[in-house]
């Protein structure tokens, strides 16, 4: 879509993290190559952006499983163990934790290549009725392929 420079998600912001996201059952997992670019302390991947991986997953989860948009209201993030930035990836997974009408609670972490819980969050999510996200967010559904396969690290 012309004008969508999304930091977390679009692929030629150049700035921007450029996550791709998958399905897998009840979950949305995404594979990310940390950078030195995105570091706070020598090799440490940045706090700040690690929110912005896991608000970004979550925000995925509501655009694929509820097919419609939303807005953060609230995320409590836990940091728990340093993600290097030479490591070969992280895997970010995230999953509806509960809906109550229009607010959504997300679960989801980050983990190192080792598969050690390093981060994770609860985000609180306002969504909109899917006639809202199509008429003032331009959004019309999140279709996948039917087989999609997460590719080999």
């Amino acid at each position: 879509m012309e004008g969508y420079n999304c930091f977390g998600c679009a692929p030629n912001n150049e700035a921007g993290v450029k996550m791709e996201f998958y399905e897998d059952g009840d979950e949305v997992i995404s594979i990310w190559k940390p950078q030195p670019q995105f570091q706070g302390w020598i090799d440490t991947l940045h706090g700040g952006i690690q929110a912005v991986l896991l608000d970004e997953i979550c925000a995925w989860v509501v655009l694929r499983k509820l097919q419609t948009t939303g807005v953060t209201s609230k995320m409590e993030t836990r940091y728990m163990k340093p993600v290097n930035t030479n490591d070969s990836h992280i895997v970010l997974k995230a999953s509806i934790k509960e809906s109550k009408r229009n607010i959504v609670f997300i679960e989801a972490a980050i983990y190192n290549n080792k598969e050690e819980l390093c981060t994770k969050a609860l985000c609180t999510y306002f969504t909109f009725p899917q006639e809202k996200a199509k008429e003032e967010m331009h959004f019309l559904s999140c279709e996948v392929e039917p087989e999609e396969i997460i590719p080999l690290i």
